[in-house]
């Protein structure tokens, strides 16, 4: 399977930390994807882990294509160059494979993903015959493995779920929700932003813990046209993104 790399200009959040803090200098950084953690840019673990799957076949990254070049250059297969948004880049990059079935696409700030975690998440994703597969993981798995970590959850009727970073799209499906997977996107880290985009009665529904996760699913296909589905992934490395200056020492300490 082909997979686009998302590996756009956002910077680490930075805010509520103590500016004395090395690791904060290390953070102002203007792509996450070029923070240099232990010996090696974020993105060279990223690139490293498909690397190592034989289920990946080409990879194509979207970024700043001066920076990235010298980094992966001889790692990747195109480099495209980014815009502001991250949903037009995702698309830039599935120009090269838009006579595809499915394609994986991945952020460039989960550097603790590994082999294992994604190809569960290929194989459950493949088996759902689905146009947009989302991951997701259980508050309860993040807990068990790595207890110190603070993310947001959604709770919803089958227990607390968080976000994940990787996904599986069917690039024929681009036109019917490109504007919708913006807004998820920006919105995913904010279950009652998300709930309001698809209507009041999930926002109700969420609040009560009773939002089941295949009506999310129905609604999206409702929305959108498109067969939607919600992956439930084991592994929290999926949904371990650096966001701010604490989640560069959490990531670091497992590395």
């Amino acid at each position: 399977m082909n997979v686009v790399v998302l590996a756009g200009n956002k910077k680490v959040n930075s805010g509520s930390v103590d500016t004395t803090n090395q690791n904060e200098l290390t953070a102002r950084v203007e792509n996450k994807a070029l923070l240099k953690l232990k010996d090696k840019y974020m993105i060279e673990y990223i690139i490293n882990t498909l690397r190592a799957s034989e289920l990946i076949d080409k990879i194509a990254v979207v970024g700043p294509k001066d920076q990235l070049e010298p980094i992966i250059g001889d790692r990747v297969d195109y480099i495209v160059e980014g815009t502001d948004s991250i949903v037009t880049n995702g698309m830039l990059a599935m120009e090269n494979f838009k006579n595809d079935k499915q394609v994986l696409i991945t952020t460039s700030d989960i550097p603790m993903l590994t082999v294992e975690a994604l190809e569960d998440f290929m194989q459950k994703a493949l088996k759902m015959n689905a146009d947009l597969c989302y991951s997701v993981v259980a508050k309860a798995n993040n807990d068990k493995k790595y207890p110190e970590v603070k993310r947001t959850y959604a709770r919803l009727w089958e227990g607390q779920f968080t976000g994940g970073n990787i996904f599986l799209f069917n690039p024929a499906a681009s036109d019917n929700c490109k504007a919708f997977v913006e807004q998820m996107l920006e919105y995913r880290k904010s279950p009652a932003k998300m709930a309001m985009v698809l209507g009041f009665g999930f926002l109700i529904r969420m609040a009560l813990g009773i939002l089941t996760i295949n009506a999310v699913q129905k609604k999206c296909e409702k929305l959108l046209g498109i067969k939607g589905a919600v992956v439930i992934s084991e592994y929290p490395e999926v949904g371990n993104d650096v966001d701010k200056v604490s989640d560069i020492q959490f990531v670091e300490k497992y590395l």
